[in-house]
């Protein structure tokens, strides 16, 4: 067995082979690695969130809070212990009754303060539907029931308290005697049941203030009653309703009569074998604790070291109305001290904007009894010491808002840079106690100036001037930032405050181990110095431990006992006392900051939002301040979220929010946008002189600020105002673009200008390609051809549209890029259905045309004028006289003008310029698609040796859909390169189309069309220059540069009609030339005669140079549009057409019927038949 033992185990090698060390080493160094891997890591992390790690912390973006308050973890009993079992009994007493009056005034003030307050918020503007009223109070009834159950327990407590201290204060005979109490005087009792006071009286304030509640109360009722009598119709059990009646006139009584804390007081405390009313040595000890609480907090009321006495002094009187009710007995000098406060304040603010008034309260509560103390004149002075003190209030304000703003930042100063910099650490952290209570006493004093003036404002419905709510807004703002740097400095007060609280509780030790030595020191026994001993020994140990609230509180209790016998001189008392209320307020740093700095009260007053919102962007400097007025908002949430009247208090926020966001919207970033792009605009177009830049005479806001500030947090969103102008502008920029393309190059650089300036990153609009330089849409122009042509005019050595006119301060323009564009957008197939259209707009137009030729007066003037000029041609030169033009252009007014002046031969030039504007666009369309062909064929490598793709599908033996996909890749590769080699002759088409037509037998009237073109071509001058002078004039309607629409129009008439040779023959534009330069040798010589005339001479030579300019440029014009029509050949090919020409004659001479004189007398139309195939035109 001894052998198996020694076997079975590891058994290791006597000697040591150096495995085990090597094994460590390398188990050392993995381990030294994974700490280098993790430590770079940890710093990565670091590096990366440098910006929020640090001493520094963001109330703004902190998601956690560091909370350094104690909490008690032992019970009562556990806390209290002493050899002295009687004297522990009456402190776990007493203990265990101020923590449940702590525990009902912290719920009140979380639970039943807020909900009833809020009853009736978030209703629409529009008011309330017929039932919703019933439905919001049919939500809130089981809160009520909750109050009342709430309000019964205060009752009940209050009763035990009175209980409890009348039987230990009682000296009558035969009854119990548990300690000595001679000098025993438990203040902390009083002071927790004034609170508790006070807490009923805040209830009575609300539901007094809560009209509300009260009206929907009665119509709850009403609906009650309508159902009590029908229950059937409701499918309501008649039986279960009574009790429900019984439950409502319960509540009501208990609760909306304003009678909770008269209740309370006129409950009966003679019970239990307790007769309270009868003790008089108890009357005495309650009176003598409301003067010694009186006397601790009055002083402090508007004192700078004055934190919550206000509340304090309402439970004082709460406890003075209480004492009276059970004694009756009325101290009038305790009742005079009561009554003068409102010398010092008229008005407390109890919570959120309920005002308390303590004369109204102790004149309702103690009359009749002391109308023999107070007079009239006493009352009277009241109302007008209310006036007094507001008025003297807001006419200060500015001067106390500027005093604390001195002294609050130099605080903060001293916060941030101060806080080590004492000789010793004993000196240092009493420097520090001492600064952490002045920030709260700062807070305190400003919360009590802001609540006051602002409540009392909106109790007496006194208006507050714009400048006295800018004042308290400001102060709004010093509260929240005392809040952010105790907040920014969280991890220097968390490692302070428990050295602060050590430190306190030493000085507080030493300060009872004297008191115990000298007790210790008496040698003489008695009852009453074992109670003070065991006292002494019970604050040591309270005070030993973590300074929670239960822990101050036994203390407090207990030195109540220890006080007696001379323990401490009056100083050491005192400033016991001092160190306790250090140690208290140190302990709960958070909790008392929190309640100074709570800006809940301003959802009450939010109608001053828009006013400051409004101010910060009318002085557009120090932006910051905003993250204070919205840390000021966000304190109204968490009372909000107590709400009980609506289905969710989610939809309280969600209302309250967007009232918020509105103001904002509406009173600070919209202006700011505005601003920000007005001033793009403006630096943008300082060259147009837009007004008065000088910053010496025209005050420029900087709007920097407001983009460099950090995100506004508002409530659980994040406004980023930096962001905000980037998208308005963005937003703006773009949409502007799209309505007026060519402003793009304007709009991006305002988006430079923006980067430059204000640092805004905005983003390319990215607008699609087809959309940037399309202009007008192919489409739109084929549906409206007819109003295109009257509209635009033609340019054809630009070959370019403008618009006539406009009511914009621009003039459309289209060119081959735009209807390139615009061909790419719809397709090549459009460009048949264009011409097709225009085919159909020239039929309309030229039926005009022939009606006007076929007119007698015309007709006859034009045989006329072919008769004379064969008459006078020799004589003059093969020139058509200029004078007989000029006569027939005059002569033709007399026939009669439109209603706009314009004669039969104006029209008639309209008309040819409208047939000269469509074959201009049908030129125009023919260049798009050769240019929209040449851009999709670029990609192309060689236009001359394309692959075949299908050929090289087959031969790899690829898919039957890839060769088809390869098919139709070579037709339209084919289909670009044949039509961008080719094109379509789009002219051709329609001369050829109509030609035949105009030269038919029955279209004789047309013959003589060339004769009507000198006078018309006069006509056409002048009105070209009579348009071009009205460029230079203030009114510009009618002006115009350019209108080669009419060159283009003739040029394609005289081809139909094959009439260049004629109009040639006239040789009209020599003419012209010869007439204008014997005027001007006939004005020069008449200068040189007479010197009077030169100045009449040198006008007269500029108005015929004028005219000659303009024939000129008609002569180019039409020469040009000619050559579109193939009117410039050579001699040969023009003696090969003659011979065609003559052929074609004397075939149709052998076929016409009739004679030239035999036409109908009805007015003809041109009848050209349509195409016969198909308009060929470019396909993909």
């Amino acid at each position: 067995m001894s052998e198996y033992e020694t076997y079975s185990g590891w058994d290791f090698d006597k000697f040591d082979d150096g495995s085990l060390k090597i094994v460590g080493e390398v188990q050392l160094r993995k381990y030294g690695k994974f700490l280098e891997d993790y430590a770079a890591q940890l710093k990565g992390i670091e590096d990366a969130l440098d910006d929020s790690i640090g001493d520094a912390w963001d109330f703004t973006l902190d998601p956690i809070k560091l909370q350094y308050c104690p909490y008690e973890q032992t019970s009562l009993l556990e806390l209290i212990k002493t050899d002295n079992k009687v004297f522990n009994k009456v402190i776990t007493v007493f203990a265990s009754l101020c923590c449940e009056m702590g525990v009902l005034k912290h719920e009140a003030e979380t639970k039943y303060y807020n909900a009833l307050m809020f009853y009736g918020e978030g209703e629409p503007t529009t008011g309330l539907q017929e039932g919703d009223a019933q439905v919001m109070l049919g939500q809130f009834m089981p809160f009520m029931q909750e109050l009342s159950c709430f309000v019964a327990r205060c009752y009940e407590v209050v009763k035990n308290v009175i209980h409890q201290l009348s039987s230990l204060f009682n000296t009558s005979k035969g009854a119990p005697r548990v300690i000595d109490i001679s000098q025993v005087h438990f203040t902390t009792v009083f002071e927790h049941l004034g609170q508790l006071l006070c807490v009923l009286i805040t209830l009575d304030e609300i539901v007094a203030n809560q009209h509300s509640l009260k009206e929907h109360w009665t119509l709850y009722k009403r609906m009650l009653k309508s159902v009590h009598h029908n229950p059937a119709r409701f499918n309501i059990d008649s039986v279960k309703l009574r009790p429900f009646e019984k439950l409502l006139m319960r509540l009501q009584g208990q609760l909306l009569d304003g009678m909770i804390m008269q209740s309370c007081v006129e409950q009966l405390f003679d019970e239990n074998h307790v007769y309270v009313t009868k003790n008089s040595y108890f009357a005495e000890e309650f009176a003598y604790n409301i003067r010694v609480l009186f006397s601790q907090i009055e002083p402090k009321i508007g004192d700078p070291s004055e934190m919550d006495h206000r509340l304090q002094y309402v439970g004082i009187c709460g406890l003075y109305v209480l004492h009276f009710q059970i004694f009756r007995v009325i101290d009038k000098k305790v009742f005079k001290q009561l009554w003068d406060v409102y010398k010092k304040i008229p008005s407390i603010t109890l919570t959120g904007n309920i005002m308390w008034s303590p004369n109204k309260f102790l004149l309702r509560s103690l009359s009749p009894h002391i109308s023999k103390i107070l007079d009239k004149r006493s009352q009277s002075h009241v109302a007008t010491q209310t006036q007094t003190y507001l008025t003297n209030k807001v006419q200060s304000v500015i001067r106390d808002v500027q005093q604390y703003y001195v002294q609050v930042c130099s605080w903060m100063i001293r916060m941030e840079s101060g806080m080590g910099a004492a000789n010793s650490v004993v000196d240092d952290l009493t420097h520090k106690c001492s600064l952490f209570i002045q920030g709260l006493l700062w807070a305190h004093n400003i919360s009590h100036l802001v609540k006051t003036v602002m409540n009392i404002h909106a109790y007496t419905n006194k208006p507050l001037t714009k400048t006295a709510v800018l004042a308290l807004c400001r102060l709004i703002e010093l509260l929240k930032s005392i809040e952010a740097t105790f907040h920014r400095r969280t991890m220097v007060i968390a490692e302070s405050i428990t050295h602060i609280v050590q430190h306190l509780q030493f000085l507080a030790m030493s300060a009872v181990n004297t008191a115990k030595k000298r007790i210790i020191s008496d040698k003489k026994y008695s009852d009453k110095r074992l109670d003070v001993l065991s006292a002494l020994v019970l604050v040591e140990n309270a005070i030993s431990g973590a300074p929670t609230k239960e822990r101050v509180l036994v203390a407090k209790l207990a030195m109540a006992v220890g006080s007696q016998m001379k323990a401490f001189r009056d100083d050491e008392f005192a400033n016991f006392r001092n160190i306790l209320m250090k140690m208290e307020v140190m302990s709960d740093l958070r909790g008392k900051l929190k309640e100074a700095c709570d800006c809940s009260f301003v959802y009450w007053h939010r109608v001053i939002f828009p006013i400051y919102v409004a101010d910060r962007y009318a002085n557009a400097v120090d932006a910051h301040r905003l993250h204070y007025m919205f840390a000021a908002l966000a304190d109204c949430v968490a009372p909000m979220k107590h709400s009980h009247h609506l289905e969710s208090n989610e939809d309280l926020l969600a209302a309250f929010f967007k009232e918020i966001e509105e103001n904002l919207e509406d009173h600070l970033l919209g202006p700011l946008c505005r601003s920000v792009e007005t001033d793009l605009r403006l630096s943008i177009h300082q060259h147009l002189q837009v007004g008065e830049m000088n910053p010496f005479k025209v005050t420029s806001k900087d709007f920097t600020h407001f983009l460099k500030m950090k995100p506004i947090r508002m409530f659980n969103h994040y406004i980023n105002v930096k962001a905000h102008v980037t998208h308005y502008l963005d937003k703006t920029f773009y949409k502007l673009t799209t309505v007026a393309l060519h402003d793009w190059k304007t709009y991006a650089e305002m988006r430079n200008l923006a980067a430059q300036k204000y640092g805004l990153h905005m983003t390319e609009g990215h607008l699609p390609t087809q959309t940037l330089e399309q202009g007008l849409d192919v489409l739109e122009i084929m549906r409206n051809i007819h109003i295109f042509v009257s509209k635009y005019l033609y340019n054809v050595n630009n070959q370019i549209f403008v618009e006539r006119s406009s009511s914009n301060k621009h003039l459309n323009t289209i060119n081959i890029r735009h209807i390139a564009n615009s061909i790419r957008t719809h397709g090549t197939g459009i460009m048949n259905t264009t011409v097709n259209f225009t085919y159909q707009f020239l039929r309309k137009k030229f039926f005009i045309f022939s009606q006007f030729m076929y007119d007698e007066h015309i007709k006859s003037r034009l045989i006329k004028d072919c008769r004379y000029f064969k008459e006078v041609k020799d004589e003059n030169n093969q020139m058509y006289p200029f004078e007989r033009a000029d006569r027939f252009n005059k002569g033709i007014r007399k026939l009669g003008l439109t209603p706009d002046g314009d004669s039969y031969l104006d029209q008639f030039r309209n008309l040819i310029s409208q047939i000269g504007n469509a074959m201009g666009y049908i030129r125009m369309i023919r260049s798009g698609g050769l240019r929209c062909c040449s851009n999709a064929i670029r990609f192309v490598p060689d236009v001359d040796d394309i692959i075949n793709f299908e050929e090289l599908c087959a031969v790899e033996n690829l898919s039957e859909e890839t060769q088809n996909a390869a098919s139709n890749l070579d037709n339209v590769l084919g289909n670009l390169a044949k039509n961008f080699a080719e094109g379509t002759e789009y002219f051709k088409m329609l001369v050829d189309v109509f030609s035949p037509e105009f030269r038919t037998s029955k279209n004789m009237h047309l013959r003589n069309f060339f004769m009507i073109l000198p006078p018309l071509s006069l006509n056409f001058v002048e009105y070209s220059i009579g348009c071009k002078e009205k460029l230079n004039k203030k009114n510009k309607v009618g002006a115009a540069f350019t209108d080669d629409g009419f060159a283009m129009g003739v040029a394609y008439i005289l081809k139909l009609l094959d009439q260049y040779r004629d109009f040639d023959s006239l040789h009209w534009f020599h003419s012209v030339r010869r007439k204008y330069a014997q005027e001007k040798e006939g004005v020069k010589k008449a200068q040189v005669e007479d010197e009077k005339l030169m100045q009449t001479g040198s006008l007269t030579i500029k108005r015929l140079e004028t005219y000659q300019r303009e024939f000129d440029l008609l002569y180019y014009s039409l020469s040009s549009a000619r050559i579109f029509f193939r009117a410039d050949k050579t001699a040969a090919e023009e003696h090969e057409e003659d011979k065609e020409k003559a052929a074609n004659e004397e075939a149709v001479e052998s076929e016409v019927i009739t004679t030239p004189q035999e036409v109908p007398s009805s007015v003809p139309a041109i009848q050209a038949p349509p195409p016969k195939t198909t308009l060929p035109a470019i396909t993909a």
